[in-house]
């Protein structure tokens, strides 16, 4: 029962606001860099290996400090650093914000909320990545559970958005999905043990893309 809880607070009904958002896919689409499905192949490829690379890090090393300790000033402020894009920066800030008003409605016992007061008093933003691992670990699941679905999440959100935009449909992109899930063992493989200190950039294109959002004339996502 632990496990299936836990796949319904990832589940694409949650109120958490992740389907509100793009994560650039709407802006590479905007200017000419998806054009294909095989493009788009390529960009969900590009797009899990820079998830892998600097979010899973900052997963594990949260899931470290979940008591709140000082251990976890330095983590804080570098993913709050290392967030350039300000549409990815606002839109981190607000699923932060849904994400722990839900767990804290689910579990009123766990004291969650000390998870946004102890950002407050650091002077801190609360962001979605730190808050996911913050929660889940103090709820009771292990790292590689999280990371785990983290990656499916962020999968499953880009899926959306692609076939909300028309790039494929429901069949094709659940397809797509089914077959990322294969790179999804690798992907943890490479980045198990490795710390915030060790996250790293891997899509600098998608980040330029992310960038020029704003720029777009028409949107049907905030970022």
């Amino acid at each position: 029962m632990h496990f299936a809880r836990l796949l319904h607070l990832v589940d694409s009904a949650i109120p958490t606001g992740a389907f509100a958002y793009s994560y650039g896919l709407e802006s590479s689409v905007t200017f000419g860099l998806i054009r294909s499905g095989f493009e788009l192949r390529n960009y969900l490829y590009s797009f899990l290996q820079q998830v892998a690379s600097l979010e899973l890090p900052f997963l594990l090393s949260c899931s470290h400090h979940a008591g709140l300790d000082a251990g976890l000033l330095p983590i804080a402020e570098e993913y709050d650093a290392l967030l350039l894009v300000p549409v990815l920066h606002r839109a981190s800030i607000t699923q932060a914000k849904n994400w722990l008003r839900l767990l804290e409605s689910f579990y009123p016992d766990a004291a969650l909320a000390d998870i946004s007061r102890w950002h407050e008093d650091a002077g801190l933003p609360l962001h979605f990545v730190p808050a996911f691992a913050l929660a889940l670990t103090r709820l009771g699941y292990p790292a590689i559970d999280i990371q785990a679905m983290y990656l499916h999440m962020a999968l499953r959100d880009q899926i959306s958005a692609a076939i909300r935009l028309g790039l494929i449909g429901p069949m094709e992109g659940h397809r797509l999905q089914h077959d990322f899930y294969a790179v999804f063992e690798e992907l943890l493989s490479r980045h198990a043990g490795r710390g915030y200190q060790q996250a790293t950039r891997s899509a600098f294109l998608l980040d330029t893309a992310q960038t020029f959002h704003d720029d777009i004339y028409s949107k049907l996502f905030q970022n």
